[in-house]
């Protein structure tokens, strides 16, 4: 198998873990491979290789791995339920964007590809915040979250990461797209800086340089005024001793979760990562059981950075 064969391959091979067959310039943009590839060079290579049209089924503008037609009717369900959430991840995020210390708001997860599971999905959302105010802004969403949960609406602000530490350590093809995936709604500069800091990304999906969606950028409007009035009131010695004293009492809260077998939350004072159900191991798992079943040699599960 030439090598951008086995890219295309491994690349439909991870969507279909999560039952997404891919358009064509899905596969490019995600592209998985040490080298980057023209759209053209990934369309001529699925019309020409035997290889791949032996693994590889095309209905229309889908490709998937072989015995996964029944997938199109899922992907197009969720496409349907992901138009629906799309306006209400921008209407949530911008009230993200307006909370106090908050820089940035990107939409992560599976509506981040248009591939929520209903309707009712979750929203989920990284944040990133000013220095030593990670906790004071996670606060204030949690109060976004509430009034959300009243109307119905899961909100979650689940990694929430000062902009003083963007550098992700955990460096596997999961976090890669992750990463690569996000949608920013608010705070351009800081998305670039984060993309920046973590460009190990483009050694896996050398492609994935914009986001796929691009949306503009969420205004705050006349929320500005009062998100500066509390970034001053929580300034200076009084805002340091809430988020110590918040920093603690969710330490406290989350120790025994920090504890079980699949987490890969992290809680500090520069991040809250609350993810204490990791879904990025069995992924993983389930991927490199394709790649056994395609002769693809095993890609590690997971690799740390400097």
């Amino acid at each position: 198998m030439q090598p951008l064969e086995a890219a295309i391959l491994r690349t439909v091979l991870y969507a279909d873990v999560f039952d997404f067959p891919m358009k064509l310039e899905e596969i490019h943009h995600f592209l998985i491979s040490d080298t980057p590839s023209s759209v053209n060079e990934i369309s001529q290579t699925l019309d020409q290789s035997i290889i791949l049209r032996q693994k590889i089924h095309q209905a229309g503008e889908y490709f998937i791995y072989k015995g996964g037609e029944n997938r199109i009717q899922v992907r197009q369900k969720r496409e349907a339920a992901s138009q629906y959430l799309w306006s209400q991840a921008l209407y949530w995020g911008k009230w993200l964007a307006a909370v106090p210390y908050v820089r940035m708001v990107a939409l992560t997860g599976a509506l981040a590809v248009r591939n929520a599971a209903d309707d009712d999905d979750d929203l989920d959302y990284l944040l990133v915040t000013a220095p030593h105010r990670v906790w004071i802004a996670r606060a204030f969403a949690i109060v976004i979250v509430r009034i959300g949960r009243l109307r119905g609406v899961t909100i979650c602000p689940n990694y929430v990461l000062a902009e003083t530490n963007l550098v992700q350590v955990r460096r596997d093809i999961f976090l890669a797209h992750e990463v690569a995936q996000m949608v920013p709604l608010y705070g351009r500069d800081h998305y670039r800086r984060f993309r920046e800091a973590n460009d190990w990304v483009y050694q896996q999906l050398p492609n994935a340089i914009d986001p796929y969606f691009d949306v503009p950028e969420l205004k705050v409007g006349s929320s500005y005024l009062f998100k500066r009035f509390l970034e001053v009131v929580c300034g200076g010695t009084v805002g340091n001793w809430i988020e110590q004293w918040e920093y603690q009492r969710k330490l406290k809260r989350f120790s025994a979760d920090l504890q079980t077998p699949h987490s890969s939350a992290k809680v500090d004072d520069t991040q809250v990562k609350g993810h204490f159900n990791d879904h990025g191991h069995p992924v993983l798992q389930k991927y490199a059981q394709r790649l056994r079943e395609c002769g693809l040699s095993e890609e590690p599960l997971a690799m740390t950075g400097d």
